[in-house]
């Protein structure tokens, strides 16, 4: 799957699931800006695609404030002079249960997870109709298909994704954008890493693949979801689970 000389935008792309996307895209033929909140991280994966030898730029700002998104898109378009592909995967956790968890552990989830998504979705839009093309890959969760105790905050942010996703999918379809997402299940990240050899084993009892998956089962996916290969899909949400959500 070939992506020569596009340009993809990923949010929260200095590690993890950001990360591999980009470096995914990039090994792809596509031209990335990297953004993520976090300056350091984002360098070091903005110097490793120029390395690879396609263009890279990092951009440093919060997508749970629109100002910031709209300066994504205004120096993405700046720099290369188009946008092919917007991937909304920044995303933070803040878990505690219903009767603990404070305004601002929810508030903070929501302002980043959802209304961050549709920040980026909203800046990106008219440069995409103006262009009569473009791919939006929303990163959704498979908690906010089935929910999961302790992550009201977190699940009730990705069902929201699920929601806008269809929604946007609908309105922009006309103009031949496309809007899909990837829900992933239990990733092997640095989060996942933390948890006590109990807590992961559980987990790995309720995936019939019975395993955790990787960052790259994602970027394949979102790759594809970018791809001419997907040029008939839009509105639909990609569970990345090993079949836990079936």
């Amino acid at each position: 799957m070939q992506l020569e000389n596009k340009v993809a935008v990923i949010t929260g792309a200095g590690r993890g699931i950001g990360r591999a996307i980009a470096l995914e895209l990039a090994g792809a033929g596509s031209d990335i800006v990297v953004s993520d909140i976090d300056t350091s991280t984002s360098g070091q994966v903005t110097s490793e695609i120029q390395a690879a030898g396609r263009k890279s730029i990092s951009v440093t700002g919060d997508v749970s404030r629109l100002q910031d998104a709209q300066i994504l898109i205004d120096k993405t378009v700046e720099n290369f002079g188009k946008i092919d592909f917007l991937i909304n995967n920044a995303g933070i956790t803040r878990d505690n249960l219903l009767l603990r968890m404070t305004e601002e552990e929810f508030d903070s989830v929501i302002a980043v997870n959802l209304k961050g998504t549709y920040n980026c979705m909203r800046a990106a839009a008219k440069t995409f109709m103006k262009q009569r093309s473009g791919r939006i890959v929303n990163i959704a969760s498979v908690v906010g298909q089935m929910g999961n105790p302790a992550q009201i905050n977190y699940a009730a942010s990705k069902a929201g994704v699920i929601g806008m996703t269809k929604t946007v999918a609908k309105e922009l379809a006309s103009r031949n954008i496309l809007v899909n997402a990837v829900a992933p299940g239990f990733i092997e990240t640095a989060m996942t890493a933390k948890l006590p050899q109990e807590a992961r084993d559980k987990l790995t009892g309720l995936i019939p693949l019975n395993r955790l998956g990787g960052p790259i089962d994602v970027a394949k996916v979102v790759l594809f979801l970018c791809s001419d290969s997907a040029s008939y899909i839009t509105g639909q949400i990609i569970n990345v689970d090993g079949g836990m959500v079936m």
